[in-house]
């Protein structure tokens, strides 16, 4: 591992961080895209793989000298680094880190130090939205977070700029079946799966009371949870609304239900 001050973006070890503008689909890749000073440091403090980090000249001195003997670093030029990532860079830094290889869910579980609250996305499009119920996780003290495959990509740069490098801190699952997933938490660990949705059955959110293990799903930002998984969960409950209006943004929502939870539970 080496620092190295680059005249040209020709060279090869630079390529996963060309035109990110118009290559942020990063699902499927086997590394990601981390950006901006704050969000940076934290993938180095994580335990995630990291491959290189790119920095402007002029921001290299926020970084301690020794970067270079932990990952290779390559330094650009202003004009460079705005040439090569399509973009003006004002962030000053990237870095390349490796995606978490696929596991089991049992696996998974395992790895988590509390078992008292997850959190569910089964179908959140928005790379902010998702990015901001990551870092809501991480300051609620979630236990980890589960992410079916038609939600955007929790390691998407937008994702994880979004959450300001707490996806790096908070364990998440990717589900590539996550009906089967959810059966398992329910009959193999003991959670409750509840729908976080306006139902004729739901409890108001006041009214609600988390048992010991719980799993909250949040739906898509337009549709809300399918009926599928309504009829699936063992509970519900619901943020009441006044007047005429009948919903709030998801990420919202996410966070008065989780500090209704945490607050109930004293985490």
């Amino acid at each position: 591992m080496s620092e190295y001050l680059l005249s040209s973006t020709d060279d090869p070890r630079l390529d996963p961080y060309r035109d990110l503008k118009r290559t942020n689909r990063t699902r499927g890749s086997r590394h990601f895209i981390a950006e901006g000073i704050r969000v940076v440091e934290r993938l180095l403090a994580s335990d995630f793989e990291v491959q290189s980090v790119v920095v402007d000249e002029a921001h290299r001195r926020r970084f301690p000298e020794d970067l270079g003997e932990r990952t290779d670093v390559f330094v650009l030029p202003s004009k460079l680094a705005n040439e090569l990532v399509g973009y003006r860079f004002h962030a000053g830094v990237l870095g390349c880190g490796e995606r978490p290889a696929e596991r089991r869910l049992v696996d998974w579980i395992e790895t988590l130090t509390s078992h008292r609250l997850l959190v569910c996305c089964p179908r959140i499009t928005d790379p902010e939205n998702i990015g901001t119920i990551i870092r809501l996780c991480a300051g609620f003290g979630v236990d980890g977070l589960l992410v079916g495959t038609q939600s955007t990509d929790p390691f998407s740069r937008r994702s994880i700029r979004v959450s300001m490098g707490h996806a790096f801190s908070l364990p998440i699952q990717e589900s590539s079946n996550l009906m089967v997933d959810l059966l398992q938490l329910r009959q193999d660990f003991d959670y409750e799966i509840v729908a976080v949705e306006v139902t004729d059955t739901a409890e108001t959110l006041k009214d609600y009371r988390p048992g010991p293990r719980s799993v909250l799903l949040f739906g898509n930002e337009s549709d809300g949870l399918s009926r599928e998984l309504i009829d699936f969960s063992d509970r519900a409950t619901m943020i009441p609304m006044h007047g005429q209006v009948d919903s709030l943004n998801v990420a919202i929502s996410a966070a008065i239900v989780m500090h209704h939870v945490t607050s109930v539970l004293d985490l």
